[in-house]
């Protein structure tokens, strides 16, 4: 007997239809993670200790776009479908087909803030600060996104809130995008911005970053317990997920960033 479930909700992925041209829903919600961290990150970059200016951070939006995309993009062909696009080269560019991964997205933002950081000789630690303090607020969009989207579920379950989805058969499943909406998102976000009001922690470049890193790697391990597997994978060794053995990686450095800078004057 299935159990009792919520339907999902009846949302046309497509949010305008302008002729040919279709804006989706998940394309707008990078767009307003992106304007919504830029709009945070300027007000970020007005307190003291100052260090840069609002339009310091309106170029820097464009080299955090390039390595969100590219290095989500990249991140997912290399950890998740290697052997699909090493066999289809061109579609590696066919960004309209989706296929992003966050890891891979974070490690190019990383990458960009470094380079910038440099080419303005700005201080690494707290460039990267105030990217970590905006970085929740693209994921909550995007989760809310992959829920829109009806992809990206959790396992079948038989908790009261559980969702039938088009695309996960009958059987109600775990709405884990919205768990790592809350978790990722919202709770991070939540947690920075609280830790950052104090003195200690505005004096110590790259604590937040390494709060950040410890946070998602933490939220998302958790979720993929319930999330389910992508199925070209499957579970991997000890019965992980991709996404659980590239987090812990992300725990163990960002908790090796945060002592790093709390111990340094």
């Amino acid at each position: 007997m299935i159990p009792m479930a919520l339907n999902f909700p009846d949302i046309d992925p497509i949010a305008i239809q302008l002729g040919p041209l279709a804006i989706r829903w998940y394309a707008l919600a990078y767009i307003a993670g992106i304007v919504l961290g830029w709009v945070f990150m300027r007000g970020l970059a007005r307190r003291a200790p100052v260090f840069t200016t609002p339009t310091a951070v309106d170029d820097f939006v464009v080299w955090a776009t390039l390595g969100i995309v590219l290095g989500g993009r990249l991140g997912y062909v290399l950890f998740y479908n290697f052997d699909y696009y090493s066999q289809n080269p061109l579609q590696v560019v066919y960004l309209w087909q989706g296929g992003m991964a966050f890891h891979g997205g974070f490690l190019g933002v990383v990458l960009a803030t470094y380079l910038f950081a440099r080419h303005h000789k700005f201080r690494f630690t707290q460039l990267a600060d105030i990217v970590a303090m905006s970085a929740p607020i693209g994921l909550f969009f995007g989760r809310i996104a992959n829920f829109v989207n009806g992809e990206l579920f959790g396992r079948a379950t038989d908790v009261p809130w559980a969702v039938v989805f088009p695309g996960g058969g009958d059987m109600p499943r775990h709405p884990s995008q919205l768990y790592e909406a809350a978790l990722e998102g919202l709770a991070v976000f939540l947690l920075l911005f609280i830790l950052d009001r104090t003195t200690r922690i505005r004096q110590k470049p790259g604590t937040i970053l390494g709060l950040f890193i410890v946070g998602y790697g933490l939220a998302r391990f958790t979720v993929e317990f319930v999330r389910q597997p992508d199925a070209h994978l499957g579970t991997l060794a000890l019965g992980l997920s991709m996404g659980q053995w590239l987090s812990m990686p992300m725990i163990l450095a960002g908790a090796a960033i945060m002592v790093w800078a709390l111990r340094r004057t």
